[in-house]
């Protein structure tokens, strides 16, 4: 968990599934002149807290409420990204949010497509593909091909982001220990929403070159039966994180909605 930076209300950032923290740096420049942000590590995931044993939603909303209340925020303006939306918008039913931006949220699929497992058996192969290429994540991207290649399912634009932010989140995938029970924890159990129980506001935004969660396909759920009164926001051409793709855009969605 990182310590918050000193400004106005608070606002909570958490990341995607065996990403890190770090994948909001290029946006917080712009956030932590309007809030005092708090960018939490998921647990399981690199520097974070150990995974509950037996792993489940509950016990991992549990334990970021638990970082909540250390950090004095009784509720929070929250950004997620794939993931780390979902588990905002689980906490906004859980009545810790003023308001949502998710970025992707992960758990959208319509009731009767599979097509989910099919990402979460991809999830474990790229897992499985960066603990073996951590030790070279210097080389590999110093390279555009490179770069190219450590960004291609996640974002359009990469030229723009630094070469050592990616190395660094090569080796945090592979530095997410828990990733193989979160993956069997989510093949067993599925996705599930108290959607009623959020009554804050919430903004969706989705990019429309999506490779790890297509649109509109993964959305379908949130937009027909989960959140079908939030504002949704298209982003044409942007992959699945929007604040490593176009980070100024991202930061204007965020600031020009959150309660702040």
């Amino acid at each position: 968990m990182e310590a918050p930076v000193a400004h106005r209300s608070p606002l909570v950032l958490l990341h995607g599934f065996t990403d890190t923290w770090r994948t909001w740096d290029l946006v917080l420049p712009w956030l932590a002149r309007e809030h005092e942000v708090l960018a939490l590590r998921l647990p399981g995931h690199a520097g974070g807290p150990p995974l509950p044993d037996p792993p489940s939603a509950d016990a991992v909303l549990d334990s970021i409420e638990s970082a909540l209340d250390e950090a004095g925020c009784a509720d929070a303006d929250l950004v997620g990204n794939s993931l780390g939306g979902f588990l905002a918008l689980a906490l906004a039913a859980r009545g810790r949010a003023r308001s949502v931006v998710a970025l992707a949220p992960a758990g959208g699929w319509a009731v009767g497509d599979e097509s989910w497992r099919e990402l979460l058996a991809f999830q474990s192969s790229l897992h499985q593909l960066a603990r073996a290429a951590a030790t070279y994540a210097d080389a590999i991207v110093s390279t555009p091909e490179g770069r190219r290649r450590a960004t291609e399912y996640i974002t359009v634009r990469y030229e723009h982001i630094p070469a050592s932010l990616l190395a660094d989140q090569l080796r945090g995938v592979a530095a997410c220990d828990g990733a193989p029970r979160l993956l069997d924890y989510a093949v067993g159990h599925g996705w599930s929403l108290e959607a009623s129980r959020i009554d804050c506001p919430v903004r969706v935004v989705w990019g429309t070159a999506d490779r790890l969660l297509p649109w509109p396909r993964a959305a379908e759920r949130f937009r027909t039966d989960w959140l079908p009164h939030a504002d949704w926001v298209e982003l044409d051409d942007v992959g699945h994180c929007p604040q490593l793709d176009v980070p100024l855009e991202t930061a204007q969605l965020i600031l020009g909605f959150t309660a702040g």
